[in-house]
């Protein structure tokens, strides 16, 4: 009896050793979040496991976090929910039954998950997606773009903007009721990057007569240049995106080619062609004094000319929206951004959002202190967390008010 007590308190011991993350006073449910960290981290070595011996490729095996979460296009009393194509890309549309004598607004949707993990037809995007319908009167557009490994760069980027741009023909948006002036491109997380992209390349495309009226970002991955910004540095290690795996679905994006990927985590991926971009990411001279913190800049070094010829599209604006000059930046629409004070991508929002109000763009940037990288994506129980359901709030809010 006494050997089973003790066998049962060491492993109990190993458990809250292993599920135990020092998080910083600020994070609210710190518990929960180490318990949902722990699971992810779970599913990551069992993913690093099955690549290291052959069996699967690691993000087949994160596919999980996404499989589990899919559900069907269910309608209800609020919302008429339908799977389709537009220019045979699938697309979830939500279309809110309120028949009210007038034009609605458009939200063009594009989830995250790092352009390898995610799916319109998830739980979390779903409910986004509902909420969105109902509150804002608005039909939602969800884009099932394609994912890495299959599917590399462009790939991602050209679903999304041929949904875009098949959803902003005049004839399209009457058949939906939508106004053409009340059309929003979004996105979180490598779907805040694909609606940044879109949002840029579309304003030079003649054949589209319809303009985007906003664009709301929700803490987007934006530039591949540095991987070494304050908050790349200050949260390495935290909750839900690791450095290692936002750099992993970086370098997924583009390739699956390692010496790529080991570059990218070394910071020494930069090319002869690349050095002038720097400029457009230097994050000592573009974040405020309390995001830049204590850290000393270190400019992006490399040259490694071989791996640009070999994968094409590491620094192409489509792909890194924060690498382009300010005269792409004064055209783009009113815009919203989201950032988390505990999240790598955090600098990359705040760079963004300095440039845009530099270039004359009227910007919103609410940072969130106390949130961190994939908040919103948690609002079904058990999971749910109150910074999360507070950020969507106020995210409908901003759409309700300036779309």
């Amino acid at each position: 009896m006494g050997s089973k007590l003790l066998a049962i308190a060491l492993s109990s011991a190993l458990l809250a050793h292993y599920i135990y993350t020092p998080l910083p006073e600020a994070l609210g449910e710190r518990w929960k979040l180490m318990l949902v960290d722990a699971c992810f981290r779970s599913l990551g070595h069992l993913a690093e496991l099955s690549e290291l011996i052959g069996f699967k490729h690691y993000m087949e095996v994160m596919m999980v976090l996404t499989t589990v979460e899919l559900v069907g296009p269910s309608s209800d009393d609020d919302v008429t929910v339908m799977d389709t194509t537009f220019n045979q890309v699938p697309v979830r549309v939500y279309n809110p039954n309120n028949l009210l004598p007038k034009l609605r607004r458009a939200v063009i949707y594009m989830h995250g998950g790092g352009w390898c993990l995610g799916s319109a037809k998830m739980k979390p995007y779903d409910l986004l997606s509902r909420k969105s319908a109902t509150e804002l009167n608005a039909v939602i557009i969800s884009i099932e773009y394609r994912l890495a490994p299959e599917h590399h760069f462009p790939d991602q980027f050209n679903d999304v903007y041929t949904v875009v741009k098949y959803f902003l023909q005049r004839d399209v948006l009457a058949r939906y009721s939508v106004d053409p002036a009340r059309v929003a491109v979004s996105g979180d997380s490598a779907g805040g990057n694909l609606a940044a992209a879109v949002a840029q390349q579309i304003q030079e495309d003649r054949e589209v007569q319809v303009e985007i009226k906003v664009q709301a970002l929700i803490y987007p991955a934006l530039q591949t240049i540095d991987f070494n910004t304050p908050s790349y540095q200050q949260n390495e290690n935290m909750p839900i995106l690791p450095k290692t795996l936002m750099v992993r679905f970086w370098s997924e994006y583009f390739s699956c080619n390692k010496s790529l990927l080991n570059k990218m985590m070394a910071n020494s991926h930069a090319t002869h062609e690349s050095k002038g971009l720097s400029n457009f990411a230097n994050w000592s001279v573009l974040l405020p004094m309390e995001f830049r913190k204590h850290y000393s800049y270190i400019p992006p070094g490399g040259e490694n000319a071989e791996l640009s010829g070999r994968v094409p599209g590491v620094f192409d604006p489509r792909a890194a929206p924060l690498l382009v000059g300010d005269e792409k930046l004064r055209a783009l629409p009113r815009t919203y951004i989201v950032t988390c004070e505990y999240d790598v991508l955090r600098d990359d929002g705040v760079m963004y959002a300095t440039r845009l109000k530099m270039a004359g763009v009227q910007v919103t940037h609410e940072h969130y202190e106390d949130s961190f990288h994939g908040a919103i994506m948690f609002n079904t129980w058990p999971t749910d967390f109150a910074i999360g359901q507070k950020m969507i709030s106020h995210y409908i809010e901003w759409l309700r008010t300036n779309l």
